[in-house]
């Protein structure tokens, strides 16, 4: 599977929910071009759960003769293993920005499918203008889970979710924004996308 190497850095994280920012570093990583996407065409992979996900990246590790990165009984994570995984929030959205430092990567016409011009339904991936690394749909067509909870004080298990959706309105399609749900929850316009470590 293509992926493409990610340039260490750090990026700054925002909640405008609690006005919290943070600042996180953020190791070079390897992440996938596009989101995950069904096994007969380029549609993304839709209606799976963070759960699904992590199931799938570790099936898929096995497939390849690589270590998986998940325990399923206990939802841990082993940062040692080699295996496909889930990118981190902080990994994700210093990925989406790919050096640059305003709410998108570009023109969000050119960069994401989105309310305005998606008629309201799920495209293909990579039909829209990649990032300076080479990275398409992370804004836009489907949010996509990250690793990380959400807010384990106030949501509990909630899990982050990135990137906006193309039911979502401009407003929705920004490097910064945090979305949350339940790591069971499933929906039309919600994916993944793979990343591992280096």
């Amino acid at each position: 599977m293509e992926m493409i190497t990610v340039p260490a850095g750090e990026v700054t994280l925002t909640d405008r929910r609690t006005q919290r920012n943070w600042t996180v570093e953020v190791a070079s990583f390897l992440l996938a071009p596009v989101p995950v996407t069904r096994e007969h065409g380029r549609l993304p992979l839709v209606e799976v759960s963070w759960q699904d996900a992590l199931g799938f990246c570790n099936t898929l590790s096995e497939q390849e003769g690589l270590a998986p990165a998940y325990r399923l009984d206990s939802l841990a994570w082993d940062r040692t293993a080699n295996g496909y995984r889930l990118p981190s929030e902080a990994e994700w959205e210093y990925a989406c920005r790919a050096g640059t430092s305003g709410p998108r990567y570009g023109p969000l016409d050119e960069i994401a499918w989105y309310r305005e011009n998606s008629a309201e339904t799920v495209h293909e991936v990579g039909g829209k203008a990649p990032n300076a690394w080479g990275l398409h749909d992370m804004l836009g067509n489907v949010w996509e889970w990250c690793w990380d909870v959400y807010d384990a004080e106030v949501y509990g298990e909630y899990r982050v979710l990135k990137g906006g959706g193309w039911f979502d309105g401009h407003w929705s399609c920004r490097a910064s924004v945090r979305r949350r749900s339940h790591p069971t929850f499933r929906v039309d316009d919600v994916g993944f996308r793979l990343a591992r470590s280096l």
